[in-house]
């Protein structure tokens, strides 16, 4: 059994979404200044490199973290790949094999930014129409591969739409060097009271693909399909 670890540690240089505030990590007692223990502080956004988005992001009535259903943030997994594209529309998406899957994954040419130091504004993300259509195909978890599922200058349109109809997003994941295919997610954010998100370690788990029943199918998970 494979296990795939596809967080990003988290650091004081991690990239982050503009208006959030740093994230900084101090020593508080260290062992090389005589104390007992090394022990150190930690400063951060809810939103945070690999982090989960609840309802409540959005939404003063909304789900917090800490109620998120654990039977959603683990399970069956289908992570798809769409290089080279910026606008994950319903066109996309619709040529790539979803019916019947609750979660999804989408690796984009996203994952190599995690190399270059900074945040990039550029970063392919999901269409109005296409967080639609993983609506309509009973999606419940959308991931991606960078600090945020919509366009840099959005208004939050799309995270609004996914939120307020039960789908839980999981942003900041680096796909780097995983193949696209099904996998079972283990994402377990941490339990913040009333939280609106939290930073999660999440990886991936898959058997020898003779043990897949046929489910895992590199060809059909990519796009353009050839």
């Amino acid at each position: 059994m494979k296990i795939y670890d596809i967080s990003v540690p988290i650091s004081g240089d991690l990239p982050i979404f503009p208006g959030d505030p740093p994230t900084k990590i101090d020593p508080v007692t260290a062992l090389n200044r005589g104390d007992t223990a090394n022990v150190a502080r930690i400063s951060l956004s809810t939103h945070c490199g690999t982090h989960i988005d609840a309802p409540r992001h959005y939404s003063d009535s909304g789900l917090s973290v800490e109620h998120l259903p654990l039977d959603l943030l683990i399970g069956k997994t289908l992570l798809v790949e769409v290089n080279g594209v910026k606008k994950i529309d319903r066109g996309v998406l619709s040529r790539l094999p979803l019916a019947g899957e609750e979660r999804l994954l989408i690796k984009t040419d996203n994952s190599a930014l995690w190399e270059r130091p900074g945040f990039h504004e550029d970063y392919a993300c999901l269409t109005e129409d296409g967080a639609g259509y993983l609506l309509e195909m009973g999606i419940r978890l959308v991931g991606i591969d960078y600090l945020s599922v919509e366009r840099f200058d959005s208004d939050g349109k799309i995270h609004r739409l996914l939120l307020k109809n039960g789908v839980v997003i999981l942003e900041g994941l680096n796909l780097k060097g995983i193949e696209a295919g099904g996998y079972e997610l283990i994402c377990l954010p941490l339990k913040i009271a009333d939280g609106d998100g939290a930073p999660a370690r999440a990886v991936l788990r898959r058997k020898s693909d003779a043990g897949t029943g046929g489910y895992f199918d590199p060809h059909t998970t990519k796009w353009p399909l050839a």
